[in-house]
């Protein structure tokens, strides 16, 4: 218990208050007895003196035998000193010593003070006697003259002896007073401290991070308060712990969730802190992460920027690009932006990468789009112009030179017409889809594609072309049903048909096979055409992009209707993919899932 510096404290505060009390009372005491003994000595040797001095008065005859001799006896019996002077302070009578052996008293104190006042008192060590000894002198006056004094004088050996003993009867009970005291501090000091010691084991539990433990027991007294209070801040601590843990995760979840890679870069340029994206992305491991450095990512731009930024405490940003290899199978454009991170570290750097590669390839797309579509649409008004002006400025005689020129303005404004159809067609699709849900029907497959085929008769009988629907490898039923609208859904069949017809040569094959299974209805279109190189299949669905574009443009294609096919697709819930071997032919397979009257 004694470890404690509070128990010393209130420990030697409390001997320390109750030591200087005893001790000043003792003190007090002492010095009242030794006052009061001396004034009672002195009392008695006033009285004393007083009564010789009527005595002589009553004798008449003080230098009697007699008086002398009864001053000697009350001398022997009561061990009072009495010395008679004369007005010059020679001794007439002594009862201790001879007169004669004595010297002039004149100038002693209490003679010197009868002279003045009343009687005269003096206490000092006597030479004669070999003792202390109280002094007192009176005048005594005849007729109003001073005739004699009267000295009476006491040892002061018994007072001294009751003083000796008082003194050490203090000192013994300012010692057991000690050891009293002793023991009462340390008992009221462990009270005192009991409470401070609990207050710190809760608060050692408070201060572990077990911000739920309250503090229970009272002890009626001030500590209820600081109690209170603490639990107060204890609650107080959790809710705002509770509340900053909440964000630090609502936060962390939204930097591990987001599409942006995030970094926390410090002065030397390594990684502190990276997302799940930056991880992926940039291949960085999670443990130990400051092992990698920005200088991995390969852009000498992006570590000059970080170091001007740790600089200057200013945020900038950047663009990087960063190119496929074995750690990234696809190149990457990023806008970064870099700001100094407030922390300890004053030099730490934040960058958060915003991934701007699709939006790029967009607007790459939109240009190519735009490009595209001016050309497709000069193509066809360069001719009509060309013809028409031909026609205008010139006197044509010939009427089958008239009728050709008529014929290419004819084609050249359907092809244009096609295209713009197709185009409108794509626009009011995409506004219907995104404004309200389209209407699906239950749509019959086989009636539908026989529809598609008896219209497109003509073309497949011209080019001497076969088509096999339905194929001797159908196990299908007759009543396959497709959630589509049914216009829409002959438009997909016919796209691709028209596509088949096209680019497969004359006596050709095309096969349309069907396929039901609990998972959807699959229709494959199947040609033995020229077929499409692998290069290019990933993009055979981009709007007017075309494999060959002047045998397209021979055969009277824009590029929209494939396009136009994956669209619609997708449209109702299904998915196109697409099979070819350069001189074998293609292969379209439509992937529907089934109608709700056949789920």
């Amino acid at each position: 218990m004694f470890h404690s510096r509070i128990t010393r404290r209130c420990l030697a505060s409390f001997l320390l208050a109750t030591l200087t009390a005893l001790t000043i009372t003792c003190l007090l005491l002492l010095h009242y007895f030794h006052a009061y003994t001396m004034q009672k000595e002195q009392d008695a040797l006033v009285l004393n003196a007083q009564i010789i001095e009527q005595t002589l008065a009553a004798q008449g005859r003080s230098n009697s035998h007699e008086f002398t001799s009864l001053l000697q006896q009350l001398s022997d019996n009561t061990g009072l000193r009495i010395t008679i002077l004369n007005v010059d302070g020679t001794v007439l009578m002594d009862t201790s010593e001879p007169a004669a052996k004595l010297d002039n008293h004149f100038q002693r104190q209490e003679v010197q003070q009868a002279l003045a006042h009343e009687y005269g008192t003096a206490i000092r060590y006597s030479d004669t006697l070999d003792e202390n000894r109280m002094y007192v002198a009176i005048p005594v006056y005849q007729d109003g003259q001073l005739v004699r004094i009267i000295r009476t004088s006491n040892p002061l050996t018994a007072a001294e002896a009751s003083y000796q003993t008082l003194r050490q009867a203090l000192i013994a009970a300012i010692l057991l007073s000690a050891v009293i005291a002793f023991v009462l501090a340390v008992w009221l000091a462990k009270r005192q401290v009991a409470p401070l010691q609990r207050l710190r084991q809760d608060a050692a539990i408070i201060a572990h991070g077990d911000y739920g433990h309250r503090i229970n027991w009272r002890s009626g007294d001030e500590f209820d308060q600081l109690i209170q209070t603490i639990n107060l801040l204890t609650g107080n601590l959790s809710r705002r712990i509770a509340e900053a843990s909440a964000e630090a995760a609502k936060l962390a979840l939204v930097l591990e969730q987001m599409d942006n890679a995030v970094m926390l870069i410090d002065s030397r340029g390594q990684i502190i802190e990276a997302n799940r994206q930056a991880q992926e992305l940039f291949q960085l491991k999670d443990q130990p992460l400051k092992r990698h450095s920005i200088h991995l990512l390969g852009s000498a731009g992006l570590s000059e920027t970080a170091q001007r930024v740790s600089r200057t405490q200013c945020p900038e940003t950047i663009t990087y690009q960063r190119g496929s290899g074995q750690s990234a199978p696809a190149s990457h454009t990023f806008t970064i932006f870099l700001t100094p991170f407030p922390g300890q570290d004053t030099a730490q750097i934040l960058a958060v990468f915003h991934d701007i590669s699709l939006l790029q390839e967009i607007n790459e797309r939109q240009a190519e789009f735009i490009s595209n579509a001016a050309h497709e649409l000069s193509t066809p008004l360069t001719a009509l112009s060309g013809f028409a002006e031909t026609l205008a400025t010139q006197n044509v005689q010939q009427p089958e030179l008239t009728h050709h020129f008529a014929q290419v303005i004819y084609e050249q404004a359907q092809r244009m017409n096609r295209l713009i159809q197709d185009l409108l067609q794509l626009a009011r699709l995409e506004t219907l889809s995104h404004s309200q849900e389209l209407s699906l029907t239950p749509v019959s497959v086989q009636p539908a594609i026989r529809s598609v085929l008896a219209q497109l008769s003509p073309c497949f009988q011209e080019k001497k072309q076969t088509v096999l629907f339905p194929s001797a490898k159908d196990t299908a039923p007759n009543d396959l049903q497709i959630a589509a609208v049914p216009g829409l859904f002959r438009q997909i069949i016919r796209n691709l048909l028209e596509n088949a017809n096209k680019y497969t040569p004359a006596g050709g094959k095309i096969h349309i096979f069907l396929e039901a299974s609990p998972q959807g209805i699959t229709i494959r279109i199947a040609d033995n055409g020229i077929g499409i190189a692998p290069e290019h299949l990933p993009r055979i669905f981009d709007r007017f992009y075309r494999v060959d574009k002047a045998r397209s443009r021979s055969t009277g294609g824009n590029g929209i209707g494939l396009s136009l096919v994956r669209y619609l697709t997708e449209l109702f819930h299904g998915s196109i993919q697409v099979e070819s071997t350069i001189g074998q032919g293609t292969t379209f397979s439509l992937q529907f899932p089934p109608s709700a009257s056949q789920a």
